[in-house]
């Protein structure tokens, strides 16, 4: 099974993928989606959507993964967070895939064993679980633990 995990933003989306069998987990790929935040936001979301696409296209995963939304304390950035989003959403729907969504909190609890865990944690316990793989920047970082958490937390409880 090869999960594409999925942290979606505006500015820089990461992605990751891994090979799941049984409780086996191995690192395929992971990446970053950077837009430009001068262009038009309809220009910047059409960036990220055929970007996951090649993504998909390239590596054909059987399902995708992504955290659940969560509200910032700034409108803008929700929106923002939310468009970004949907573009990459989309864009696995276009690729055929079923999206599981986890809550941040699992997929952290799943991947270092406490919801509390702050970014350095999760990435400390990725070196761990995904031995010898480069890791392209903190976005791809979230996006591989999610693909982690989907490969035990599977279809939304």
């Amino acid at each position: 099974m090869i999960i594409l995990g999925l942290d979606p933003s505006l500015s820089c989306t990461g992605w990751g993928l891994i090979r799941a069998e049984g409780s086996r987990i191995a690192h395929i790929a992971n990446g970053e989606v950077k837009t430009d935040a001068k262009a038009p936001i309809a220009e910047r979301l059409h960036h990220l959507h055929d970007a996951i696409r090649a993504v998909i296209g390239a590596h054909a995963p059987d399902r995708a993964a992504a955290e659940e939304i969560f509200v910032n304390k700034n409108p803008q950035s929700t929106l923002k967070l939310a468009q970004a989003r949907g573009a990459v959403l989309a864009a696995c729907a276009a690729g055929g895939l079923q999206v599981n969504e986890h809550a941040a909190r699992l997929v952290k609890k799943s991947v270092v064993g406490t919801g509390g865990a702050d970014k350095a944690q999760v990435q400390a316990m990725l070196k761990v679980l995904l031995p010898g793989a480069v890791i392209a920047g903190a976005d791809a970082a979230d996006a591989l633990a999610v693909a982690i958490a989907d490969a035990h937390l599977g279809s939304n409880p």
